[in-house]
């Protein structure tokens, strides 16, 4: 009996905790992968690095190539006292941005952090839900001591501190734009020598770019699913992308999405029956009952229970086939989240 699908609960499933992936796979692209087929529903077993045979001449790919910074800041107030700062985005003032506190213990006037001899900061006590604002005062360049001093944001599932390894393989090799404070995790699973493979071969690729925010991580809280405030997260779509995506869908050729974060950047984009160009804020959330515009298939990851990113691939390959392919993943012990493994839904 199907459940009712605009109840959270509907997408709830037990997952045994060693299956959360603590490190990826010891190369990118030996992940295993599910393929799934909605048309005759069928369900098979590969390796990442067997993507290609799935792939055929003409496919155009669309990557996030949205870049991981080491958002985690590790200061002292003025008493001494330890503190976590997680950047999110940038505000709309020079040096502001929105972040979160670790403990997150309301302040009641403004807090001044030491980070280092080069970053300092205040925080406002002035805040919405629980996010607040800093001003960073910093000397050089502030990219540069954010890659000295920071850590990268790992999900708070993976029950480790960050590595050294992480800097690189929390971030995939094709990232470029500064701005998540979580990894695209379906590009995670490409190295360089498969991106090339898939180009001898006559694939195509093409980049958006959407900065993945910390709304990746917090479930839906609501009972009913169509209550659930979705988070905003910025998307840059340029011409020359919008024009290949739009020339390769005249021609009747298969956009493949890379994770559900280039379907939002997508989706957000479509209007007048074809892909616009921009750089706006979206907060379009995806649930089943949604027609979908552009992809023909995703590439992703195995998602939380109750999680938007569960319900999104619940839409585009309906649910009772996503339910199958779960129970199916955990008795084949697939590795879940944002290092496990990944599955290929086409059309």
């Amino acid at each position: 009996m199907t459940p009712d699908l605009n109840r959270r609960e509907a997408f709830s499933y037990h997952l045994p905790t060693e299956l959360i992936a603590q490190y990826p796979a010891e190369k990118r692209e030996n992940s295993r992968l599910m393929h799934l087929h909605t048309g005759d529903q069928s369900i098979n077993h590969r390796l990442f690095v067997e993507l290609p045979s799935l792939l055929r001449s003409g496919d155009l790919l669309v990557l996030n190539n949205s870049k991981v910074f080491p958002a985690r800041l590790f200061g002292r107030k003025d008493n001494g006292t330890k503190i976590e700062v997680l950047l999110l985005n940038p505000s709309s003032e020079p040096d502001k941005w929105k972040c979160l506190l670790y403990p997150a213990k309301r302040i009641k006037q403004e807090q001044y952090i030491t980070f280092s001899n080069n970053m300092k900061g205040w925080v406002y006590p002035q805040r919405i839900d629980d996010v607040y604002e800093i001003k960073l005062e910093y000397k050089g360049d502030f990219w540069q001591e954010i890659e000295s001093i920071g850590h990268i944001p790992l999900p708070p599932y993976i029950a480790r501190p960050d590595e050294s390894s992480d800097k690189t393989r929390y971030q995939t090799v094709y990232a470029r734009q500064h701005g998540s404070v979580a990894a695209p995790t379906a590009g995670l699973h490409f190295s360089k020598d498969l991106i090339q493979k898939c180009k001898d071969m006559g694939v195509q690729f093409t980049e958006l770019t959407l900065h993945v925010g910390i709304g990746t991580f917090r479930p839906v809280k609501t009972e009913l699913i169509t209550e659930h405030t979705m988070h905003s997260e910025c998307v840059e779509i340029l011409p020359e992308t919008a024009k290949t995506i739009n020339k390769a869908k005249a021609e009747g050729r298969r956009i493949i999405s890379v994770g559900t974060t280039s379907v939002r950047g997508l989706e957000s984009f479509w209007e007048a029956g074809k892909l616009q160009s921009g750089n706006r804020w979206t907060d379009i959330f995806i649930y089943p009952g949604y027609t979908f515009k552009v992809p023909d298939a995703i590439i992703t990851n195995f998602h939380l229970p109750e999680s938007t990113l569960l319900m999104m691939v619940s839409a585009f390959a309906g649910f009772e086939f996503i339910r199958k392919a779960y129970q199916v993943a955990i008795a084949e012990r697939y590795r879940f989240f944002s290092y496990g493994d990944a599955m290929y839904i086409e059309l």
